[in-house]
């Protein structure tokens, strides 16, 4: 670490760590401004679920003050492009990944496919004109008739398939488990198991999972047990989270995320951590509590 590093890696350290102990404490925070650069993590705050009384481009202006590297969103076809990517531009922020294929129509359904792969390639040309490197996919709700071994083994080919586009394109496809206890009933693909199977069916560089702790701890603890598997195996391509109950930030739950953060890096896992989660109250607090978990 150069001289100048460890400085600005020290000041961002105590500018944090000042900022948690004012927030325990019931004292006034340091300054919102910056706050969401910290020293271990890169935090991706999801601009679905932060700021959502303003208007999109609002939201990444918010990002860009707050001092977050990076943004995640959902769906590519409601946003104005070019508007993102001039941003992109002008402030350094980094799009760190948005929705490809979403819930429905399934693509755990053999008759979905076709539509699937065509959309995957659309949003790959989007990914590479906002210079991002990966793009969620989802398996898709129950189908009726069909066993979820059947869902799954229709998953698998659906991805074989569409790994030679994601591969040209140099593009990483991150396939997301949910929950099914609180947030998606129905959903066919829940938990690290199954999970780790489909990437070793599809047997490509080019397909990873979106390993979201909130719905991975929901499922089946063991949070950093299952991580470093994950990790080991070479299939975790990126990490959401929130806490539990509630969905919210850390430091409003039941969860330690300083020390599965730690974990994390740790391992060795170098990406960006994606802040899937609403506030619980004002985003000043909740970038606040976000900053508070990077800390150790």
């Amino acid at each position: 670490m150069t001289s100048l590093n460890r400085r600005q890696f020290l000041g961002t350290t105590a500018i944090v760590s000042a900022s948690a102990a004012a927030l325990q404490a019931g004292e006034s925070p340091a300054p919102i401004e910056g706050i969401g650069k910290t020293p271990h993590t890169k935090f991706a705050v999801n601009v679905e679920m932060w700021w959502t009384k303003l208007p999109f481009l609002e939201r990444l202006e918010q990002a860009a003050r707050f001092g977050f590297p990076t943004v995640e969103f959902w769906p590519w076809r409601n946003k104005d492009l070019n508007a993102i990517v001039e941003f992109s531009k002008r402030t350094g922020i980094e799009i760190a990944q948005f929705t490809a294929w979403g819930f429905t129509p399934g693509m755990n359904d053999p008759k979905n496919h076709d539509a699937c792969l065509k959309e995957i390639e659309a949003s790959c040309a989007v990914a590479k004109q906002l210079n991002c490197k990966l793009m969620t996919v989802v398996g898709g709700n129950d189908q009726p008739g069909m066993t979820q071994q059947q869902m799954h083994d229709n998953i698998i080919a659906c991805l074989k398939r569409a790994a030679p586009i994601a591969a040209s394109n140099d593009i990483t496809l991150i396939l997301e488990p949910m929950n099914i206890r609180v947030d998606h009933k129905g959903h066919c693909l829940y938990g690290s198991a199954p999970s780790l199977r489909i990437c070793n069916e599809v047997n490509s560089p080019f397909v990873k999972i979106n390993w979201d702790l909130y719905h991975m701890h929901i499922t089946e603890g063991d949070l950093c047990g299952h991580m470093k598997e994950g990790m080991a195996a070479g299939h975790i391509g990126y990490l959401q989270l929130a806490d539990h109950p509630g969905r919210h930030e850390p430091g409003t739950g039941e969860l330690h995320y300083n020390r599965v953060l730690k974990e994390a890096l740790d391992l060795g896992y170098t990406g960006f951590v994606g802040l899937e989660c609403k506030p619980l109250g004002s985003e000043e607090d909740a970038a606040r509590r976000v900053a508070a978990a990077d800390v150790w």
